[in-house]
């Protein structure tokens, strides 16, 4: 008992102390990651930095900080136009990368100034300071360098900068400018000026690219001619070559060809005198086989006769069943083949009932679709006759009134042409009562102007008026010189007629005077 309890009282402290152990290293174990710094410090003289590893802090007794090492982005900005040395006002708009120098000297400046800042403190930190050596440098440069040599100007940012940045344990990995402004857009100026030296240049160089072309390219076609000329000549001695050859090959082949004809006809007396031999020797087996082949012949029809007896027997029974079965099956079927009949017809009713519902539909859908056509044309025809008189009325609105004077001027001879043109077939006229000659050719007359003043109804027009005023006295002496020869033929014609109604009437009874 007295073992027992000499070994509890010296196990338990120890465990104690084990636990105590583990609890420390538990609660005290740090990581760091590759992106940040963690420094402990306290009862230590120097604080213990870690990156990307792991350590142990002491808990109470010592405290864990972070400080940011990983590269930062800082955007610099002049916030406004500042003087180069030529005085020309740019805004500038750049790109610092940035991060923590991890010299031993570079982190003790760092954790004076950065510890346990975010990104956003640092950048905040540490943006004026870099805006203001940036506007220095400015200064100190000109507008065309700043555009040519931007990569210079960046350095110079980066050296000037990284002296107060060394006091803050700070790196400076770069500085590039992202957007350059002025403030009187002199950098375009300078582009244009550029540019055309650019296309002076290009257009000089194409000139010669064009003359060096032209100058290859009648190189290349006389060297491609050359080659062509070469070619060709020895295509020619090549073919000749080959004339020749075939022609050796030809000659040896014909003497290889006769003696090859030579050595088969030797080969095929050889053979026939070989099949001679054989076909003789095969008629002498032959013999003995169909000696042999009719004793086993024999043998075999009496097997044959005996079995066929056997058979015969079986064949009738199994012919027996084999009807029976095969009755039965045909009735089987029979009884299928008209249910199946009796379902064809059922469906062949109903399919046909269908196609004349189908062919009532499609004849009446014919019907409508003629309706439509024929209404489509009559419309169709309505629009075109409309369309045909308002281009009638247009085309004669075009036409205007000299056209319709021309019309009627070339039309009114042919009038009063038609209306004398029945007289030239009359023989003789004998007029009654109150009629004369006279009277008739000024029916005649009346009648070519009735269809003038018809004209003028028709058309609104006052043809004379328009005759008289468009074409003047000249054209209308015309058409009455051809209105009077009109009337002298008409009158010759009266003559005439009354000539012959005189001699006429001298030939009448007195009595018909009365």
């Amino acid at each position: 008992m007295d073992q027992i309890s000499h070994f509890l009282f010296t196990i338990i402290p120890i465990a104690i102390v084990l636990i105590a152990i583990i609890v420390i290293l538990t609660i005290g174990y740090v990581k760091a990651p590759p992106d940040k710094a963690i420094i402990i410090s306290g009862i230590r003289k120097q604080p213990k930095i870690l990156i990307g590893k792991a350590g142990i802090r002491i808990p109470f007794l010592e405290r864990k900080d972070t400080l940011l090492i990983k590269q930062i982005s800082v955007d610099i900005k002049t916030d406004g136009f500042i003087q180069t040395n030529d005085f020309i006002g740019v805004s500038i708009d750049a790109i610092a990368k940035i991060k923590v120098n991890t010299s031993p000297e570079g982190i003790k400046l760092a954790m004076e100034n950065f510890l346990n800042m975010s990104e956003q403190q640092i950048i905040t930190a540490l943006t004026q300071s870099l805006e203001g050596n940036m506007r220095e440098i400015i200064g100190t440069i000109t507008l065309k360098d700043l555009c040519t040599d931007q990569e210079s100007f960046g350095n110079q940012v980066q050296e000037k900068a990284q002296k107060d940045m060394n006091a803050l344990g700070i790196k400076i990995i770069s500085c590039n400018i992202q957007k350059l402004v002025d403030q009187n857009n002199l950098i375009i100026a300078l582009g244009q000026d550029n540019m055309a030296k650019i296309q002076k240049d290009a257009s000089i160089a194409k000139a010669n690219a064009d003359k060096e072309v032209a100058i290859a390219k009648a190189e290349a076609d006389q060297a491609a001619n050359d080659a062509q000329v070469k070619a060709e000549t020895e295509i020619a001695a090549k073919q000749n070559q080959l004339a020749i050859k075939k022609a050796e090959l030809k000659k040896e082949a014909d003497i290889k060809q006769a003696e090859a004809d030579a050595a088969y006809e030797i080969q095929k007396q050889e053979q026939r005198k070989t099949i001679e031999v054989t076909a003789a020797e095969a008629d002498i087996a032959r013999q003995e086989k169909e000696v042999d082949l009719k004793n086993k012949e024999a043998q075999v029809r009496e097997q044959e006769l005996a079995a066929s007896i056997r058979k015969q027997a079986e064949a009738e029974r199994y012919a027996a069943e084999q009807k029976a079965e095969v009755e039965l099956y045909q009735r089987k079927k029979d009884a299928e083949a008209a249910r199946y009949e009796e379902e064809q017809e059922a469906e062949a009713l109903k399919k046909k009932a269908e196609a004349e519902k189908y062919a009532a539909e499609q004849k009446a859908e014919g019907i409508r679709l003629v309706g439509e056509a024929e209404a489509a044309a009559i419309k169709a025809k309505g629009e075109a006759e409309a369309a045909g008189i308002d281009k009638k009325a247009e085309a004669m609105k075009k036409m205007g009134e000299a056209s319709i004077i021309e019309m009627v001027c070339t039309a009114y001879p042919q009038i009063a042409e038609a209306v004398a043109k029945p007289l030239e077939n009359v023989d003789s006229i004998v007029m009654y009562g109150d009629g004369n000659s006279t009277k008739m050719i000024k029916d005649i007359v009346n009648t070519a102007s009735q269809a003038m003043h018809g004209i003028e109804s028709a058309t609104g027009l006052n043809i004379q008026a328009l005759i008289s005023g468009f074409l003047g006295s000249k054209l209308t002496n015309n058409i009455n010189t051809e209105i009077s020869d009109k009337e002298t033929n008409s009158s010759d014609i009266e003559k005439r007629s009354s000539n012959e109604d005189d001699e006429q009437m001298k030939t009448w009874p007195d009595n018909s005077v009365d």
